[in-house]
């Protein structure tokens, strides 16, 4: 796949996020939720996984600069909000999607399931919101 003139992801990012990446944070970043998923529920395929991904993690960058929108909402800010402050709702506000923020920042994250949606859908939100502006 060839690279657009635009990146949408940081590689910088991708390697911060694979630190914490035995729970899938960078599979979830790159818009790989599925085995997001699995390495969340097996600590990144019992770390075995997790330390293939460190090879990987250019090739997905790459997939996920060609798949994403570009435009005035950066992938890498929303997802490094929703990683580290998800459960208050900051991410949401970056998106200008106040009440749902609001209302995380009130309930914990929708009691941690609207945390655990936005980690399947923030790719395709942000990308929706691009190509619309």
């Amino acid at each position: 796949m060839e690279n657009n003139n635009n990146p949408t992801h940081s590689l910088l990012v991708g390697y911060l996020l694979w630190i914490i990446g035995f729970l899938g944070a960078h599979r979830f970043y790159y818009g790989k939720q599925i085995s997001g998923t699995i390495y969340f529920f097996t600590l990144g395929l019992l770390f075995i996984g997790w330390i293939i991904d460190l090879f990987l993690i250019p090739g997905m960058n790459n997939e996920a600069d060609v798949r994403y929108h570009d435009g005035p909402i950066d992938y890498s800010l929303a997802w490094l909000l929703l990683a580290f402050l998800g459960l208050f709702g900051i991410h949401r506000m970056y998106l200008g999607k106040w009440i749902t923020g609001l209302i995380y920042l009130c309930t914990g994250g929708l009691f941690g399931l609207g945390y655990i949606y936005d980690l399947w859908t923030l790719n395709d939100q942000i990308s929706l919101i691009n190509a619309t502006d």
